[in-house]
């Protein structure tokens, strides 16, 4: 009952007062730590059965404790998972051959996997499902559409209805391969075996490739016609939410949300999720708060949304009550809610507070813990705590520099000679900042431009553009914020900062549009502190709204204005 509960350490207090326990209150416990994400207690106890108590291991155990192996990632202990199978006779059972199969590929070991699938005597749709998402996790998206083509010439061995879930997977193969054409063959070719996994995949696989607003709204349409059952359609309808508010369309979102006969807790997370994205968090509080008066329970997803929304709009004293109200819950906060709330914490400016909220977490902190403190840091000036988080992120070993150059602005900000000697760690590491491109969507036609780059077939006009806006704005107050450039004159500054991407796509969009049509672009960086001042005058002087989904949240640039509220850039 506590395991079923989400009371781990409740279960393991009884079961340490049993004054006798079978192999049935063993099981009970592995299954309660591995479903609670325990993975290493899951694994401690499995080993602690056998060498402790002599308790030998059945088909139950090692199906609860293969996930709790894939989720830490632990090859070794697969390895010796699929060897007590294999010498208990176990491993011709197909749902522990399937689950040995799952753990190796998400412990990366794919061949391992691949062994195990082809020595399998039966396959259903699990394990083709499983090993087809197996390569697609590990980025082999070839092998996953060989596999999938052998579903397709009736090579798998089970009813082609029952296979249709493979779909899912495959796709997500094709969206890696930006084909979402392919997606939609394979999908209009199930005719009536589409489910609503079927469905959220075919839908995922365009939000994924920039999906626009009339594609979303043509999937919409599609969705309708068909006359989808409600159980289809309530999750059909809670990704159409989803897909909506990441492209930009929030107010449909609502809509689409109020218009729900039906409202699973996944329904309620997309909606929360949607506004706080969009930097509407007190909208997305008072929905979380609606939300528990239906009675519905809110899950780990539901209090991510409510703290990300917070976080956005910089509500501490509410994001402090909903991370404390996780217990109330039975749920347990993991490594995204402590990073979210040290990043709610630090953005309003109190730093020693983040920073002992990391010192008494009660699990390691990860890279991006530390990743919300570093910008913190840099938001507010803090030479001294930026260091102690950079080298804490720097022995975790991140394979990206993003943070390297962070510290390295940081050091340039407050004029310190440091700067350059993580410029230079970071080459001898040979670690990157990935390139800045923003892209905009045109009839049809998507348009990415990269910061400084002049290949566009419409370049001489792209570039005059921005040199026009600049004057204009200037006249009712923009100031140039150089902080983030260094080591250059104060001329070639100004050159940089106008040659951002995403005032080149903004340029392009007013060019190509008619006035007083909005704008939507999308960067895959955060925006810079002097585009989101400029972009907010620019949308003064147009007249033009600009939507701006940046790597973190959308922006809503409106008469001068930011839905954000200058809190988040």
């Amino acid at each position: 009952m506590y395991a079923k509960c989400r009371r781990p350490a409740d279960a393991r207090r009884v079961f340490d007062r049993m004054p006798a326990r079978d192999r049935v209150a063993w099981n009970a416990l592995v299954a309660s730590y591995a479903g609670d994400g325990l993975s290493s207690a899951a694994v401690e106890m499995v080993v602690q059965m056998q060498e402790e108590v002599g308790e030998r291991h059945d088909s139950v155990t090692l199906v609860s404790v293969l996930p709790a192996c894939a989720g830490a990632r632990a090859l070794c202990a697969c390895r010796e998972a699929h060897a007590f199978a294999l010498r208990g006779g176990l491993g011709e059972l197909f749902n522990v051959a399937t689950a040995i199969l799952d753990a190796y590929c998400k412990c990366g070991a794919v061949e391992a996997a691949k062994a195990v699938f082809d020595w399998m005597l039966i396959r259903n749709s699990v394990s083709w499902n499983a090993m087809i998402d197996g390569y697609v996790q590990n980025g082999d998206a070839t092998e996953a559409l060989t596999l999938f083509n052998r579903i397709g010439r009736g090579g798998c061995g089970c009813d082609g209805r029952v296979c249709a879930g493979s779909v899912a997977s495959v796709w997500g193969a094709w969206s890696k391969c930006r084909k979402p054409g392919l997606a939609a063959q394979a999908f209009n070719e199930l005719g009536d075996r589409k489910t609503r996994i079927s469905w959220n995949a075919m839908i995922l696989a365009f939000m994924q490739n920039g999906c626009d607003p009339l594609q979303a709204r043509w999937i919409h349409g599609y969705s309708i016609r068909q006359h989808l059952d409600q159980d289809i359609y309530v999750y059909v309808l809670t990704t159409l939410i989803g897909m909506y508010s990441k492209c930009g369309r929030v107010s449909i979102s609502r809509r689409l949300f109020d218009a729900a006969s039906e409202r699973h807790v996944i329904t309620w997370n997309a909606m929360i999720h949607g506004y706080g994205s969009h930097g509407f968090g007190k909208v997305a509080v008072e929905l979380f708060e609606e939300m528990k008066g239906t009675g519905s329970l809110p899950n780990e997803t539901t209090f991510l949304s409510a703290l990300v929304a917070c976080s956005h709009a910089g509500l501490v004293e509410e994001g402090r009550e909903y991370f404390a109200s996780m217990k109330d819950y039975g749920l347990e906060p993991g490594m995204e809610h402590y990073g979210t709330m040290v990043d709610l914490l630090g953005r309003a400016g109190k730093l020693e507070e983040a920073w002992s909220f990391i010192q008494s977490m009660p699990t390691e902190p990860g890279i991006s813990v530390y990743g919300a403190m570093l910008g913190a840091c840099k938001l507010h000036k803090n030479v001294e705590l930026a260091e102690e988080a950079a080298r804490r992120i720097f022995e975790l070993g991140p394979e990206e520099g993003m943070y390297h150059v962070l510290l390295a602005n940081i050091y340039a900000n407050a004029s310190m000679w440091k700067a350059a000697r993580v410029r230079t760690a970071m080459e001898k590491k040979g670690l990157q900042k990935s390139p800045g491109w923003s892209i905009i969507q045109l009839k049809n036609e998507v348009h990415t431009f990269y910061s400084g780059s002049t290949n566009h077939q419409q370049a001489k006009e792209i570039y005059a553009r921005p040199t026009k806006l600049i004057d204009e704005i200037k006249a009712v107050g923009y100031v140039p914020d150089t902080d983030s450039i260094h080591d250059v004159e104060d001329d070639v500054k100004a050159q940089l900062l106008n040659t951002h991407s995403e005032k080149l796509a903004i340029a392009y969009g007013i060019i190509r549009t008619a006035p007083g049509t909005a704008i939507q672009i999308r960067k895959n960086l955060r925006v810079c502190n002097d585009c989101h001042n400029a972009t907010k005058l620019i949308s003064l002087v147009t007249g033009q709204e600009i939507i701006m989904r940046d790597i973190q949240r959308f922006h809503h640039f409106k008469d001068g204005k930011c839905s954000c509220g200058d809190y988040w850039y």
